[in-house]
């Protein structure tokens, strides 16, 4: 054998050996279904189990990660979008091959379309006048993602064109007239920004999810002030002796709040060494023991504070308290700007969007509030309904998971997080917790 062909072999030997370990047990927890990872450290390891978790549309209840030396040893209790636990063995088996294939299977190749990535100051009716540019130019939405937080927004959108499907990066001049004319829109408003960044080709589909959250911190959607009333709350200490910095964060519970807010530490460069999580009734609490990629603790006050709005921002981007309504019908060249149109004359504005086309149906999620961020009146929705088409527009109501036990009395333990902030624990408690849950010892009490 040929000295390459025994260097292949170790390196094919070295990827089998750090491939994650997946355990999934329904025997451990009542309520949820616990997944167990273990893994060779890496940076972003965290993120893309959590990720590929959410994605799944799996609730992350609890969590317990630590990572000592080069290993990481992860536990999640999960259950489904109704908070049951899962019993399908072929989902099962599905999350685990997704799980210990995760860090060698790549997005899957997203061809024939072209990615816009929108950011600049928010307005009424903005979603709506981008969307009939889009159809004036012929270009045909396939998906869409946007987000609005503290007057910003963020939007990432899949086009092609309408009449041959093709990608519409191949035609340079064209690309440059579409980002011309969104660039204005934007800059309406905004001229002192670099609002847009238009029509990017790229040779595989992102996670958009992840994307938004990075465009978002970009924009610096998190500098405004947030409102003591709805704000997430965060403290952040340092264990000098540990070198550790300590992030609490209490917040309501929901779904992809793990996720939302592992984005924003890995964006912010932070490598996270230890950490739980829980939720109680309608609450969530997370505790992240962290460092920066030097091995330094969190080292100056304004950047403390920075880390506190950065995280708030993370759990509040996702979060509307619009009337959430759902278009399902057949797909059509310039729908979405129909649609968003009769929004923006009945004075609604979409807080949150979420565009979807498959197999000649479109499947669109809308948040909509009244010119003044107030909930919607709903004579407005009902008529709005009757416009567009009351078979095809729906409004629905917030499951029964999302809004569950809310008047469900708190335990003792979680009264201790009230006033505004959150409880540290102790490091040597955290890990010897985590060991615990892991089944590895018998108590840390």
């Amino acid at each position: 054998m040929e000295l390459s062909d025994c260097s292949n072999e170790y390196e094919k030997l070295v990827v089998r050996m750090n491939m994650p370990r997946v355990v999934i047990d329904n025997g451990v927890c009542p309520n949820s279904t616990v997944v167990k990872i273990d893994s060779a450290r890496s940076q972003g390891t965290l993120l893309e189990s959590v990720q590929l978790l959410t994605d799944m549309g799996l609730w992350i209840r609890k969590a317990y990660i630590s990572s000592d030396g080069k290993w990481n040893m992860d536990v999640f209790h999960v259950t489904d979008s109704k908070g049951n636990k899962l019993t399908d063995e072929n989902l099962i088996g599905y999350i685990e091959k997704s799980i210990e294939s995760s860090h060698y299977a790549r997005n899957e190749e997203y061809t024939g379309l072209t990615a816009i990535e929108l950011t600049g100051l928010d307005r009424v009716g903005l979603l709506s006048e981008v969307f009939a540019v889009l159809a004036e130019l012929h270009c045909d939405v396939v998906e869409a993602k946007a987000w609005t937080h503290n007057g910003r927004i963020a939007s990432l959108i899949y086009v092609k064109d309408p009449n041959s499907g093709t990608p519409i990066h191949g035609d340079s001049d064209r690309v440059q007239w579409i980002e011309g004319q969104l660039r204005n829109l934007l800059k309406r408003d905004d001229s002192y920004r670099n609002a847009t960044r238009t029509c990017v080709s790229l040779g595989g589909r992102i996670h958009m999810e992840r994307r938004l959250h990075q465009m978002m911190f970009s924009d610096r959607d998190y500098e405004k002030k947030p409102d003591p009333q709805k704000s997430t709350v965060v403290s952040v200490q340092n264990l000098p002796r540990r070198g550790y910095s300590v992030v609490n964060l209490q917040c309501k519970d929901r779904t992809k709040l793990l996720f939302d807010v592992v984005c924003t530490l890995t964006d912010m460069a932070y490598l996270v060494f230890h950490a739980s999580v829980r939720t109680d009734g309608s609450n969530a609490f997370f505790e992240f023991y962290i460092r920066h990629a030097n091995g330094t603790p969190v080292n100056s006050e304004p950047e403390r504070q920075r880390l506190i709005q950065c995280l708030q921002a993370s759990v509040e981007r996702r979060v509307s308290e619009g009337v959430r309504l759902e278009l399902c019908t057949a797909d059509r060249q310039g729908l979405l700007a129909e649609v968003t149109r009769i929004f923006r004359e009945n004075g609604l504005n979409v807080a949150r969007a979420d565009v979807s086309t498959k197999d000649g149906v479109t499947k669109n999620v809308f948040y909509v509030m009244d010119a003044n961020g107030s909930p919607a009146d709903s004579r407005i929705i009902e008529s709005v309904r009757e416009k567009i088409g009351s078979k095809h527009l729906n409004v629905l109501e917030p499951s029964p998971a999302m809004c569950r036990n809310s008047a469900e009395e708190e335990r003792p333990e979680t009264q201790r997080y009230g006033g505004g902030g959150a409880v540290l624990v102790s490091l040597g408690s955290l890990v010897l917790r985590n060991l615990y849950h892991m089944g590895l010892i018998k108590s840390y009490f």
